[in-house]
């Protein structure tokens, strides 16, 4: 009796695995199998050796006095363009006594001597005597690795820099010190900060700030030297080596931080004769990437505002130093970088910069080149326009971010039109975003089909914001690696604006980043009347447990009034299924809410996160119903 349950278990996973094939397609499958086959067999760690022998190319003085080729030369090249900061000398102070900011808000004592493999907040220690292939990235008793890698990334070196040039003083020597710790604790291809391709190109591109800016300082030596460009060469052949696991396993930013990287290898690090053959390689690659992963109408793969703002950083390093160099990226690139561009601002939020906290966000900012806050993207938008325009896109945010990139750049190639503000509807079919602009208020609709992995069951999921107050909002990430519930409630339907079924997802969770039975999009359109706006969607949803069944969403957003109407439609489900319409909001005692069902005074409680890491309990509204269809109203009380 025990084996044929044992039995009939097992032909009831048939479909998810057909599931899982039909959506990751047969590439990624056999990609996936030959590359468990190299760890097992010692293939991977033939291609990337430990203690391999040392490269040396050439001399820190002929480095200084001919290795010119990034966005400035030197510091003299600057004149102090900040005035002394208060939060930046604060932060900085912190930073000499080891507390580091993680993902731009969680600040954590690291203490002075930091090994760089010891978990800040389980105080476990990975070993950096493993190959990388060997050190777990998903392990709950060591911890969210994302932590261990943050310092690692040197983020932190643009705050340094940023602060001794506007206060004049020279922290060089420090910056060497943990620059020459990292390689001390971090052998070549050991360790878990040797695992991740993109943590490593994003190391040497912060570090490159480091060597360009202190170009002249005594303590910026030959010694130095030879510890600093054989660990470049090491990062630039790992990722050439394991460019495939971005390409076909992961294919998101880390495919375009990496490949970019290699790109930019024969600009930077001309002095190493195989970055000719790995900067031609990755050029190629990159162009497919930026072609692939942003849609026709500027949207990205990843539905997530803050990794397209990452690409949108990615996209301001790569354009800038290959214009510098004369060495231009293909046309397509420019469009997608500028259709991209014009999709988030579209989507930002005039009051402060700010875009919905939709889909993942692990805190990631690159190259923190300004004092904005973490959410306000006027940064990195206005540098990217700057460089396709000629123009600036703000007339009064914060320039700091492109008084770093633009040293060099006189004219592109491309001289695009400048953008400008703009109210009315908007929709972005292939991405699935729909949105209703108007001068107080912004309504961002997400209603699309997934031809790539999505990462969040938030199909029709509404976000409302008036006057810069996001009223109705998404929950946010919180951690990758964390409790199942409360991954449920930032990744899962719960934690949208949307309807859940039974208080279940719209799509069947399956391990770490997968999920089955993606939602997709019927129809969805955005029309103008006389007095109001009006969006009419339609996903297929929650297959796993109705096969056929439909969910129909309309909006009514009445002309100059912060008024909505949201009608929702399940369609082939048992009569009388328990349904719900779910309201996230920080306070719902904001909103005068009218609905076809009356007792809905009890709000539970919900969970948001506007930082990696950190999460807040906020109210969550369940507004039950029977199928199939409810009709719910909100007007904003206050001015």
């Amino acid at each position: 009796m025990g084996a044929s349950l044992r039995m009939i278990n097992k032909l009831k996973k048939i479909p998810i695995y057909f599931q899982f094939i039909q959506n990751m397609g047969f590439r990624y499958v056999f990609y996936r199998i030959s590359h468990e086959f190299e760890k097992r067999s010692g293939l991977l760690k033939s291609r990337h050796p430990q203690n391999p022998p040392l490269k040396y190319f050439i001399s820190w003085e002929e480095w200084r006095e001919n290795q010119k080729g990034f966005f400035f030369d030197q510091r003299e090249d600057f004149s102090s363009h900040e005035q002394p900061n208060t939060e930046l000398k604060d932060r900085f102070e912190k930073i000499k006594k080891g507390i580091f900011r993680f993902f731009f808000h969680q600040e954590l004592d690291l203490g002075l001597n930091y090994n760089w493999v010891t978990h800040p907040l389980t105080g476990k220690v990975f070993s950096n005597q493993k190959h990388w292939s060997e050190v777990p990235d998903f392990d709950p008793a060591l911890g969210d690795i994302k932590y261990l890698w943050e310092k690692s990334r040197f983020t932190f070196i643009h705050d340094v820099i940023r602060y001794d040039l506007s206060s004049g003083e020279d922290h060089s020597l420090w910056v060497k010190n943990e620059i020459e710790s990292w390689i001390t604790s971090n052998p070549i291809n050991s360790g878990p900060n040797w695992r991740c391709s993109q943590e490593i190109s994003l190391r040497i591109f912060n570090w490159s700030f480091a060597l360009n800016f202190y170009r002249n300082s005594p303590h910026f030596n030959e010694e130095f030297w030879i510890k600093v460009q054989h660990v470049v060469y090491w990062s630039l052949h790992h990722v050439y080596q394991h460019i495939d696991f971005s390409r076909i396993a992961v294919r998101n930013n880390h495919a375009i931080s990496e490949t970019l990287f290699l790109t930019v290898s024969e600009l930077l690090f001309p002095f190493i004769p195989e970055t000719k053959k790995w900067a031609d390689q990755g050029r190629r690659w990159f162009e497919e990437e930026i072609d692939y992963q942003i849609y026709e109408d500027g949207t990205f793969l990843q539905f997530s505002t803050n990794y397209q703002r990452v690409v949108v950083q990615l996209l301001t390093f790569g354009i800038t130093l290959t214009e510098i160099h004369q060495k231009p990226f293909s046309v397509s690139v420019y469009k997608k970088a500028y259709d991209c561009l014009n999709f988030l601002f579209t989507c930002q939020v005039k009051e402060n910069g700010f875009l919905p906290n939709y889909g993942a966000n692990d805190g990631a900012l690159f190259f923190q080149l300004s004092e904005q806050h973490f959410r306000d993207y006027r940064p990195q938008l206005n540098s990217l326009h700057k460089i396709l325009t000629g123009k600036f896109l703000y007339e009064k945010a914060a320039t700091s971010e492109w008084d770093w990139f633009g040293k060099k750049l006189s004219k592109c190639k491309a001289e695009l039109p400048t953008l400008s503000w703009k109210n009315g509807a908007f929709s972005f079919p292939f991405g699935g975003y729909y949105i209703i602009r108007e001068i107080e208020s912004l309504t961002f609709i997400r209603c699309g089909s997934h031809i790539d992995r999505p990462q969040q069951a938030d199909n029709l999921h509404i976000d409302i914001w008036i006057n810069g107050k996001n009223v109705l909002l998404d929950s946010g990430t919180y951690k990758y690696n964390c409790e199942k519930e409360l991954k449920e409630n930032f990744e899962g339907t719960v934690g949208h604006n949307t309807v859940s079924i039974e208080k279940k997802s719209q799509m069947l969770k399956g391990s770490r980043f997968i999920w089955f039975y993606w939602t997709q999009c019927l129809k969805a359109a955005i029309f103008e009347k006389e007095e109001y706006w009006e969006f009419e969607g339609k996903i297929s949803a929650f297959r796993f447990l109705f096969g056929n069944c439909i969910h129909n969403r309309n909006v009514i957003k009445k002309k100059g009034v912060n008024h909505w109407r949201v009608k929702d439609t399940i369609l082939n489900v048992p009569k009388n299924t328990e349904a719900y319409q779910i309201w996230n909001s920080e306070n719902l005692d904001e909103l005068q809410i009218q609905t076809d069902f009356r007792d809905f005074s009890k709000y539970e409680k919900g969970y948001f996160s506007e930082h990696y890491g950190e999460y807040k309990e906020v109210n969550r509204l369940y507004i039950p119903f029977k199928t199939p269809e409810i009709e719910t109203s909100f007007f904003y009380k206050f001015k």
